[in-house]
């Protein structure tokens, strides 16, 4: 019979990285805490996790790159809120970091968790990031646990 590979969520032993933009600093202290969270209930030590901020979720693709090629992180936590307003500004933000991300996880071979809001409004952005609809923070700690685990079972690099 063929393995089959399912990631864990331990966390002991492995490090992690959390890039989280200061823009709409509201939201997204909220999904950072959520990240937090997540990865200490889940044997991740508070010393091995960074954190650097950004100035907004379009420049988290570079800075998770740079985390990345360290060869620190077992996986990397990227948390943003990007808000639509009345200009197209929305969406050449929301794309470019969601884009960039996916670049860096695969240039890298680092997992990206990908934990950038794109709503409407504050309040759907609140809602995400710890009131109705969970925390996307903490779900993004989740999925990065998962993916360094199941590299890590796999092997190679």
């Amino acid at each position: 019979m063929s393995p089959e590979y399912r990631g864990a969520y331990n966390g002991e032993g492995l490090h992690f990285a959390i890039v989280v933009s200061r823009f709409n600093e509201l939201v997204t202290a909220r999904l950072l805490d959520g990240a937090r969270d997540a990865l200490s209930s889940h044997g991740v030590q508070e010393r091995d996790v960074d954190v650097v901020w950004t100035p907004g979720a379009f420049e988290i693709p570079l800075v998770a790159k740079r985390l990345a090629e360290t060869g620190r992180y077992a996986a990397i936590v990227c948390l943003g809120a990007v808000i639509r307003g009345e200009t197209p500004h929305f969406e050449y933000v929301s794309s470019g970091a969601v884009n960039g991300i996916a670049q860096v996880t695969l240039q890298t071979n680092v997992p990206m968790a990908m934990g950038i809001l794109t709503t409407n409004d504050v309040a759907q952005a609140l809602e995400r990031a710890g009131s109705k609809a969970g925390n996307k923070g903490f779900d993004a700690a989740m999925t990065a646990l998962e993916m360094a685990n199941v590299l890590r079972d796999i092997g190679g690099r």
